[in-house]
């Protein structure tokens, strides 16, 4: 199955660099390589992932880019150089799900890629460090044992796994899970998939960053 990649990039020659990255995968196919999120927002055949520039000259904002781009069904990366850790704190607020470095090997651009195609979080070292340097992210007080929960399950875990590891019934552990994602979304952290689970883990320092 071939993913569907869109480029927001205003740099020309970051914008072809990149292009032919991506279209020499023969999984991947650039859809849309555009200088502002309008023009991917327009397009028929809506891109998989999108790598996102956070700092664009038309000064648009990255948290509004991210949200866009992810309510038409795509899924964002922070294309960036990474000087700029605000930028990165917008766009995971907004929903992205992970950055890349604009000046990684080519191989980990089209891992990441692949990796945000298929449901992950692209967290490496960087990411983690901004996410670590957020001050606006709210405590949500789990408690010890819900941690615990969350750091197995979070990683991959299964219930039933989570479960035997910690020598408990697979009710309370769905129960647990169901009270973490209500602890953080009454903070304003909402996690309803496994992956929202990973990034809240990996921002609360639980569970280390890929």
């Amino acid at each position: 199955m071939t993913i569907r990649v869109g480029i927001v990039e205003d740099h020309p020659a970051m914008m072809l660099g990149t292009i032919a990255i991506v279209n020499a995968q023969p999984d991947l196919r650039v859809v849309a390589a555009a200088n502002s999120i309008r023009q991917v927002l327009a397009l028929r055949e809506f891109p998989d992932v999108v790598l996102l520039d956070l700092s664009l000259s038309d000064d648009s904002s990255p948290f509004a880019n991210t949200q866009l781009l992810a309510a038409g069904g795509a899924r964002v990366l922070a294309y960036t150089s990474g000087d700029r850790p605000e930028l990165v704190r917008d766009a995971a607020r907004a929903g992205a799900v992970g950055m890349i470095r604009k000046t990684e090997q080519t191989s980990a651009i089209v891992d990441a890629v692949r990796t945000a195609a298929r449901g992950g979080v692209v967290a490496g070292a960087d990411w983690a460090a901004a996410l670590e340097g957020d001050r606006l992210l709210t405590d949500a007080r789990l408690t010890p044992r819900e941690s615990e929960v969350l750091a197995l399950y979070a990683s991959g875990a299964t219930a039933d796994h989570v479960a035997e590891l910690l020598y408990l019934s697979r009710d309370t552990v769905t129960e647990h899970i169901s009270n973490i994602r209500k602890k953080y979304l009454a903070v304003d952290r909402s996690a309803p998939t496994k992956v929202d689970l990973f990034r809240r883990a990996v921002e609360d320092g639980l569970v280390d960053s890929l």
